[in-house]
């Protein structure tokens, strides 16, 4: 399993969490979207990583921007080491 969590830029409401919610959730191979707005981030699970194009389509076609990836972990076992506990 991948995470990636990705920077938006223009969100500022409940109905910008659920627009990007929405088309982000629509992208081929997505598994998980998480949208954080007091940190403007938009997460995405998928079982393997997803082209960051196809993100930063979804987000402008919610009406904003991809600023830029945050981080990318691949998970195994439920933690980003796959030992079971993260440091």
């Amino acid at each position: 399993m991948t995470v990636a969590t990705y920077q938006v830029e223009g969100m500022t409401c409940g109905h910008c969490v659920s627009a990007v919610t929405e088309e982000v959730g629509k992208v081929a191979g997505v598994s998980g979207v998480q949208v954080d707005l007091a940190a403007k981030a938009v997460t995405v699970t998928s079982e393997t990583p997803i082209d960051r194009a196809l993100i930063d389509a979804a987000v402008v076609e919610a009406g904003y921007e991809l600023a830029g990836a945050i981080e990318l972990l691949p998970q195994a076992g439920g933690s980003c080491c796959g030992s079971g506990g993260c440091h």
